[in-house]
């Protein structure tokens, strides 16, 4: 695995870290008591239920929420979740009459192969984290070459979001929608905190988009197998 089988309840964040820096960053955040909520895994594959398929909408549905955010690989698992949410800079948002958003954006890498440097759990997400290489980036920069005014579209700011906010606007979201499917309220459907990883560098990136993508395919050997 790319990171610690036990998740470390008891470390924090790494202080004095701007976890709104521009950059790549690994995320897990597992159900509470490691309930099976999602669907099953059968022959390597995840099949989602109903609740699993919230969960996805809610995760594609971030980037309208957050005009700094862009998606890159992620997994449901029955009780679990693991996702990289990239963090962009320079973002300008185009709105046009039908209110339909683009980005134009930039993030930048530096260097480090360490997977497991770096991990923790995040337990108080509103808890600042140690100063060091700034995240990796994807290096691609998005763009029409058409500028606003020719496109017939005005700007609007939208407020930039941290790490530790979007993961709560993701579990907080979720959770509403999931517990509608059950017909609860303000019942918790995640543990407390999440684990992160800041990724360094493109080869780290690789790897764990692969770890992700095979997520399934180990699921009996996972740290959160449940049966």
């Amino acid at each position: 695995m790319l990171y610690k089988n036990q998740y470390r309840i008891d470390s924090i964040r790494l202080k004095n870290f701007d976890y709104s820096s521009p950059g790549a960053y690994f995320f897990t955040t597992v159900v509470k008591n490691r309930e099976c909520l999602f669907g099953n895994i059968t022959k390597g594959k995840m099949f989602l239920n109903a609740m699993g398929k919230e969960v996805e909408t809610t995760w594609r549905d971030l980037p309208n929420h957050n005009a700094n955010v862009a998606l890159d690989e992620f997994i449901i698992m029955p009780n679990h979740v693991h996702g990289i949410i990239v963090i962009l800079d320079d973002v300008e948002i185009l709105v046009d009459v039908n209110d339909n958003i683009d980005i134009n954006k930039n993030v930048n890498f530096n260097n480090d192969d360490n997977i497991d440097e770096n991990d923790n759990e995040n337990e108080n997400e509103n808890e600042n984290v140690e100063t060091g290489s700034e995240p990796v980036s994807t290096g691609t920069t998005a763009g029409t070459g058409t500028t606003a005014a020719e496109m017939g579209m005005g700007t609007r700011k939208m407020k930039k979001q941290g790490l530790p906010e979007i993961i709560r606007q993701f579990k907080t979201f979720s959770a509403r929608r999931i517990n509608a499917i059950r017909g609860l309220s303000g019942i918790p459907v995640w543990q407390s905190g999440y684990y992160e990883h800041i990724i360094r560098n493109e080869v780290s990136l690789l790897r764990i988009r692969q770890y992700i993508r095979e997520n399934p395919l180990k699921w009996k050997n996972d740290g959160e197998y449940f049966d």
